[in-house]
């Protein structure tokens, strides 16, 4: 296996190409922000994006900041109203995540999303995480560079100690500034709401949007799985074959599938799939019968999804 050393490349011209290129190519590169260290994955690239919560050990969907070079690149993914431009000109670039309607055509996968109708979305001000955005061209997806439930990594030392080689590169531009995660606001209508509190404290916050809201249930931002996609589609799960007037997503070497999640098996694959397959079926049929999934790796993941879409509501 390559050295964890190997790995390690600087923040400079020749670093920010190589972790472009690799980027482009699908694969997860770790870098400096601000806050703490992202592992990026290109986010307009289903697949990719699934291979985040491989790395970091945790098979549950949760929704994931999205990094843009630009408001008019974020603008492209999320819908603004008033004052969520007002939040955006007062600190971004910076360490501020602003959770959106998304757009109906945005280019980011819809696993970022974690099926969700929302997307969490922040401009970096770090020069390394602004340098990556724009020799890569596209929207980065990432979640803090460590396993889940671990430190959170502020150097490139702690994503080679926490990650090692499930990262195929980590791009060194020292220790993070500020060290704490993003503040995470999103919205109630035009009620501002406190999401997750950090790096922006709430005072200079609500300079702009006056006091902010308590998050509840129904609000969904980056950590808060209160609710989950669930079809207008009655949803059956574990099913060995479509029963009359069921349309069949498939898993594997599965016949008359309408949809297949992943022909030859793969819950990487299957995971990427999922949400975008489960909303172009639901645009079709009415009622959904879905093959049986393993429980192991992101089956996990992909079954707790199911289940709750499947759940009586």
């Amino acid at each position: 296996m390559e050295a964890l050393a190997d790995r390690t490349r600087s923040a400079n011209p020749d670093g920010i190409a190589e972790a472009a290129r690799l980027l482009a190519r699908g694969r997860l590169v770790a870098f400096a922000t601000e806050t703490v260290y992202g592992l990026g994955a290109d986010a307009t690239n289903g697949e990719a994006v699934a291979a985040i919560f491989i790395a970091k050990g945790r098979p549950r969907f949760n929704p994931l900041i999205v990094h843009v070079a630009d408001t008019d690149a974020a603008r492209r993914q999320g819908v603004f109203h008033p004052l969520a431009e007002k939040l955006a000109a007062a600190f971004w670039p910076g360490a501020l995540t602003l959770v959106l309607p998304r757009r109906a055509d945005a280019t980011v996968s819809l696993l970022v999303s974690a099926g969700l109708d929302s997307v969490a979305l922040r401009v970096p001000s770090h020069p390394a995480a602004q340098a990556l955005l724009q020799a890569t061209g596209r929207p980065l997806a990432a979640p803090s560079a460590n396993s889940s439930g671990r430190i959170t990594a502020t150097s490139a030392a702690h994503v080679a100690q926490e990650l090692g080689g499930k990262v195929d590169l980590i791009l060194d531009g020292g220790a993070t500034p500020l060290g704490l995660e993003s503040t995470v606001i999103g919205f109630d209508g035009e009620q501002a709401v406190l999401l997750r509190p950090g790096a922006i404290a709430r005072d200079a916050i609500e300079r702009i949007t006056g006091p902010l809201a308590t998050a509840s249930g129904t609000i969904q931002s980056p950590g808060q799985l209160e609710s989950h996609y669930a079809p207008q589609a009655r949803l059956r799960l574990n099913a060995a074959k479509a029963e009359p007037g069921e349309a069949l997503l498939g898993f594997g070497d599965v016949a008359e599938a309408w949809l297949n999640l992943s022909r030859r098996g793969d819950l990487q694959e299957a995971a990427a799939n999922l949400f975008s397959m489960l909303r172009d079926m639901d645009d079709q049929v009415s009622a959904i019968a879905v093959s049986p999934i393993p429980e192991t790796g992101l089956g996990e993941a992909i079954n707790d999804r199911l289940r709750r879409a499947a759940a009586p509501r």
